[in-house]
């Protein structure tokens, strides 16, 4: 287990779906003590409400997050220079953290994770599919920063 930064951006495309389910999921298992946000390459989607509904099943709120991208970040004044730690979770938004961190000392991390959007033709079949790309997620976060701090997370 490493410890845990001081602050967290999770992107991926869209603020819609991964980027949403790291940033609770993350808040969830580590509590507060780190500041966590995320952004997407673009903002032009909400948030997906497959995401919501597979959070939901742990106890993560996702149906107030409000999805923003990098540009807005910006100019709602959190600086990608603010941030200990980078994880992207899809190509196009690592490349985009990357051109955006060239001139910091900033670590971006790529998490190569499951787009679970447009998969499965039921209901249950999309479901299915969001599941197993928060579980990645899940799976990830552990692995980079250990156990869940049951002390600090939320119930």
């Amino acid at each position: 287990m490493q410890d845990l930064p001081g602050s967290v951006l999770f992107c991926c495309d869209y603020n819609a779906v991964r980027s949403p389910m790291a940033e609770g999921l993350m808040k969830k298992y580590y509590g507060f003590d780190t500041y966590v946000q995320s952004a997407g390459v673009k903002n032009d989607l909400e948030i997906d409400g497959f995401s919501i509904a597979v959070c939901q099943e742990m106890d993560v709120e996702l149906s107030r997050h409000k999805s923003r991208s990098f540009d807005e970040m910006e100019q709602w004044g959190d600086d990608l220079s603010g941030f200990d730690l980078v994880i992207a979770l899809s190509p196009a938004s690592q490349r985009r953290a990357l051109e955006l961190t060239r001139f910091f000392h900033l670590e971006v991390e790529y998490w190569p994770i499951l787009d679970p959007t447009g998969l499965g033709e039921t209901r249950e079949a999309k479901l299915a599919s969001y599941r197993q790309a928060r579980d990645q997620i899940s799976a990830k976060l552990i692995e980079r920063f250990g156990p869940p701090v049951p002390s600090t997370a939320k119930p």
